[in-house]
């Protein structure tokens, strides 16, 4: 059995004039000098084209595989995170929650996360183009463990909708706002399938075993300012 090594990214760069830095900013140096580790230690970052073959034939995940997704949509991951990561010519994917676009994150208003922009649709399409592969975060950002199973089914088809609308294209891909799969993860897991999502992410759980026992419930590997991807990433 191999395994699939999933960075969970959230903001890149610094504060935007009326924020303060959070443990969850990395430092553009910090990226960059993460997106070297990558290249140096010769990890192959893959895309979402690759992840879904890999899903239908587990033999051809490359070795050595990692990925690199961003939750949430912030603008930042556009302005700071795109440059570098065209740079090194490696793809990602953002998760993007659709009542926000084009607004801010004040789903993080009762938290001491400041608010930061979220990219509008001009901006999302900016981001496909730039090889960033955008995905649902749900519609409202909501922690399912909060919603019945009834809106946790809306949560899931108004993103699918509204982004498939807004980008022409298929969505595929969730990743579950506040890595909360609900109550009851098997409901959960039912109306992804149904509904034709093909994988599903939590934010934490470290690398992922390939194949995975359920694709609904891909681990990832967070990063922080201070994390040393040659000492986490796991060969």
């Amino acid at each position: 059995m191999s395994t699939l090594q999933i960075l969970g990214y959230h903001k890149i760069g610094p504060p935007s004039p009326d924020a303060w830095e959070t443990w969850y900013y990395v430092p553009t140096a910090t990226f960059v000098r993460q997106m070297t580790q990558l290249r140096d230690g010769g990890w192959k970052v893959i895309s979402e084209q690759t992840l879904l073959r890999a899903l239908a034939a587990p033999e051809s995940l490359p070795r050595r595989a990692v990925m690199i997704t961003f939750d949430d949509g912030y603008r930042s991951v556009l302005h700071h995170a795109a440059p570098v990561l065209r740079r090194f010519n490696f793809p990602a994917m953002v998760f993007v929650p659709t009542h926000y676009i084009g607004g801010g994150s004040t789903f993080d208003a009762n938290t001491r996360e400041p608010v930061e922009p979220i990219c509008s649709w001009q901006e999302l399409h900016e981001l496909e183009i730039a090889g960033i592969c955008v995905e649902s975060h749900g519609a409202s950002h909501k922690t399912f463990s909060d919603l019945n199973a009834t809106q946790i089914e809306s949560e899931l088809r108004d993103s699918k909708i509204d982004l498939e609308r807004g980008l022409n294209k298929t969505i595929g891909f969730h990743a579950y706002p506040y890595d909360d799969p609900g109550r009851h993860p098997d409901q959960t897991d039912a109306a992804l399938k149904q509904l034709g999502y093909q994988a599903a992410f939590r934010f934490t759980g470290g690398a992922c075993a390939w194949p995975p026992a359920n694709p609904f419930h891909l681990t990832r590997i967070p990063v922080w300012p201070d994390t040393d991807l040659s000492k986490e990433l796991t060969a």
